[in-house]
């Protein structure tokens, strides 16, 4: 008699896998609401677990501490920055357009309300947990840097730029499109800029970046 076929369940383990995921994302964002409400010092798991909607049993199965969440808040973040901000296209030697689209892009990310307070949260806690500091900066904004690095290098070779020191361009020209709009979000004495006023700055920032550097 033939055996009966085995059933292999990959939808349910495919629905378990999704239902994995969904929770750790709820736990994620409210911790994520602890933080900016309480800092991180003041956080604590119980209240995490309870703004988050789970039991401290839950909670304890995804993260171990509130060490974990913060770097899984920063890591979230930052991987948002660099698929979407600076997924560049070596191939697109539109350097106006591409810079100008990036530029706002980055404006407009760094002018998040969540944004300034997770950055000075890992200011705070780097002297005392490095590995935060060191996690932000390198899947943030090292990762945006070495982007827009490769993408200038790929101009150069297309004869498009003349740059001398593509990683010093990249981060001069990722500065220049902050500059007057971000410090002053940082040290809480200003809020997000209005679209015009980052159009403006954006666009000084490209036409300075190409007067210093375009092959003519």
């Amino acid at each position: 008699m033939a055996e009966a076929p085995v059933l292999t369940r990959q939808g349910d383990r495919r629905e378990g896998a999704d239902q994995d995921t969904a929770k750790r994302r709820q736990i994620i964002e409210g911790a994520r609401q602890v933080f900016m409400a309480q800092g991180f010092d003041a956080a604590s798991m119980n209240e995490i677990a309870r703004v988050a909607g789970v039991s401290k049993g839950t909670l304890y199965v995804y993260f171990q501490n509130k060490e974990q969440l913060f770097e899984a808040i920063v890591g979230r973040e930052c991987r948002e920055q660099g698929e979407r901000i600076f997924a560049l296209d070596p191939e697109d030697h539109d350097i106006e357009g591409v810079l100008t689209r990036l530029g706002l892009g980055l404006v407009e990310f760094l002018s998040r309300p969540s944004r300034a307070p997770s950055l000075r949260t890992v200011i705070a806690i780097s002297e005392r947990m490095p590995e935060v500091g060191r996690q932000f900066y390198e899947t943030g904004p090292a990762f945006g840097l070495a982007q827009l690095t490769t993408y200038l290098k790929a101009q150069v070779a297309a004869g498009v730029l003349a740059i001398e020191d593509c990683e010093i361009a990249a981060a001069q020209f990722i500065d220049s499109c902050s500059a007057t709009l971000f410090k002053p979000i940082l040290f809480n004495c200003g809020t997000a800029p209005a679209a015009e006023r980052s159009a403006h700055v954006v666009k000084i920032a490209v036409r300075t970046f190409l007067a210093a550097y375009r092959v003519r």
